[in-house]
């Protein structure tokens, strides 16, 4: 029993040993809203990471020709890779999907 109980508080020592991350500070945050339901926002933190976004509302038709609203999306993200180096990442998400666009992301291959 004794053993249990000092394992136990060895396990407790141990896990209260590991360091924690701090999750990065929030430096400058925005965000404005529009009647039609389009927005805007960014944010940056302290380690580097930025996002900038932009929704508008687009009418569009679907496959069976009934007209609806879908909330365009652009905007782009940055972020400091494990290199160091700052990296940029520009993105669209529309009614034909989710494209990003930048140097880790894979370039699908031309068609031939």
């Amino acid at each position: 029993m004794k053993s249990m109980i000092i394992v136990a508080l060895a396990l407790v020592a141990v896990a209260a040993a590991i360091p924690v991350d701090e999750p990065a500070k929030i430096i400058s945050a925005n965000y404005d809203s529009k009647p039609d339901g389009g927005y805007n926002f960014n944010f940056e933190t302290e380690n580097g990471i930025k996002r900038v976004e932009e929704g508008s509302v687009k009418d569009v038709v679907d496959e069976e020709n009934k007209p609806h609203s879908v909330v365009v999306v652009r905007g782009s993200y940055s972020y400091v890779n494990s290199e160091g180096q700052s990296e940029v990442i520009d993105f669209v998400a529309d009614e034909n999907g989710y494209r990003a666009e930048g140097p880790s992301v894979p370039k699908v291959p031309a068609r031939r």
